[in-house]
């Protein structure tokens, strides 16, 4: 059961707290990293045969394996996937950023220009589910942004196969090409290529433990996205809410994994209870209730900010959620308030699936309280940008002692000098 707490029974530090993850996970990433490096596709081969099950006989998604992916999901659902894949396009359109120069001074020139990353690698989570709206939330960024490649890695079942929703988000996406490849090993081929699989500059797309691990290890190697944690969720929410809404908006994060973490801030006691009750009606009602009963009784929390919805608001602020819901009326009113959150979800009728599948926001976020500092994946985690310096020689020759005399204050006499031979033979 769910554990209910008045506000200071627990730091607002230990709110999304978790039970220990493995200890040993960064010595087994790092094995398998180095086995990548060494055995290149072997490894590969033996990885999917120990931890997939599957006996493969190449790597690589074929066409005709894709086809016959695309024939078996329903219309209805290949339909779905190309509106939610139209308004995410719509949304990420907007972040498209333009090169600029600035010429206001006879004979210089400066400016920045905005470039592609030209291979990105795209991870994919398998397993426990499948999950389709990944492969749309970090492709079609990434295609906007003018990405040359985009290969995809994902675990195969035990068939060998490819979940055909998958395939299918990726062929409306416009993924270049697919592996069957999970876990920490398909982040190291990425990261340094194999015979198959090429090396890319970039990984992003979230993944369990061993995948993050993985990301922080070949970090430097190759550009990652971020280090993403298990999923989280806070609902801000008053005594006026349903309560079965708040009770369904906290399990469809609970689902997700037993590490999963579902808070509720409220203002109410009575209404507090009242939801405790709805997760404990709802749970045996899961198709994964095993995780989602996990994830509350052992990282769930309600905090009961009594008669003040403010201070529920600044617990928000002080956590700095992956996914925060305002489950309030008039939720614009609170908006300019939130001060750190990786996705914000606006009134009673905004759950956060919305996000996950269909509205067109990135579903990608920050996590474990990192949104005090980063963003959810965006075009912009797909371009990278130069600068770009032009001085004509007089241009240069009414500065040339200034960058001189700042160079020496740092010691640097080098520079100095490059500023000022220039004009050594004209004084």
């Amino acid at each position: 059961m769910i554990k209910i707490y008045k506000y200071g029974e627990v730091s607002n530090d230990e709110i999304f707290a978790r039970e220990n993850i493995n200890s040993n996970v960064e010595s087994v990433v790092s094995d398998i990293i180095a086995n990548v490096i060494k055995n290149g596709d072997s490894a590969l081969y033996e990885y999917a045969s120990r931890f997939d099950k599957a006996t493969l006989t190449s790597l690589e998604v074929t066409k005709e394996e894709i086809d016959e992916a695309f024939e078996c999901v329903e219309t209805e659902f290949l339909d779905i996937l190309r509106e939610a894949a139209v308004n995410i396009r719509a949304f990420h359109e907007k972040q498209v950023r333009t090169s600029f120069v600035i010429n206001n001074t006879d004979g210089v020139v400066t400016g920045q220009k905005i470039m592609p990353i030209e291979k990105v690698g795209l991870y994919v989570p398998g397993g426990t589910a499948a999950y389709p709206s990944t492969v749309l939330m970090d492709s079609i960024p990434a295609k906007i942004a003018g990405c040359k490649e985009i290969v995809m890695v994902t675990p195969p079942s035990a068939n060998g196969k490819v979940a055909p929703v998958i395939l299918a988000a990726a062929r409306i996406a416009g993924v270049d090409r697919v592996f069957k490849v999970g876990g920490a090993q398909a982040v190291a081929a990425l990261a340094y290529g194999t015979e198959s699989i090429p090396k890319v500059d970039k990984i992003v797309g979230p993944g369990n433990a061993y995948v993050a691990e993985a990301k922080k290890q070949v970090f430097g190697k190759v550009s990652i996205d971020m280090i993403a944690g298990p999923s989280e969720i806070l609902v801000v929410a008053d005594s006026t809410c349903d309560p079965k809404f708040v009770a369904a908006d906290l399990l469809s994060q609970a689902e997700h994994d037993k590490m999963a973490s579902a808070v509720l801030v409220t203002d109410s006691y009575g209404f507090a209870q009242k939801v405790s009750d709805e997760l404990e009606e709802q749970i045996p009602m899961l198709p994964r209730a095993e995780i989602a009963r996990a994830s509350v009784d052992n990282n769930g929390k309600i905090i009961v900010a009594e008669d003040n919805l403010m201070l529920a608001i600044d617990i928000a602020n002080e956590i700095a959620p992956e996914h925060l819901e305002l489950c309030v009326d008039n939720p614009f009113d609170y908006l300019d308030k939130i001060k750190h959150a990786g996705s914000i979800f606006m009134g009673k009728y905004c759950p956060e699936a919305l996000g996950d599948y269909f509205a067109g926001p990135n579903h990608t976020l920050p996590t474990s309280g990192t949104a005090r500092f980063s963003s959810p994946l965006s075009v912009d985690d797909f371009v990278k940008k130069s600068q770009f310096t032009y001085y004509t020689a007089e241009a240069l020759s009414k500065v040339a002692d200034k960058v001189a005399y700042f160079a020496n204050k740092e010691g640097l006499n080098a520079h100095a000098r490059s500023a000022t031979v220039r004009f050594a033979d004209k004084k």
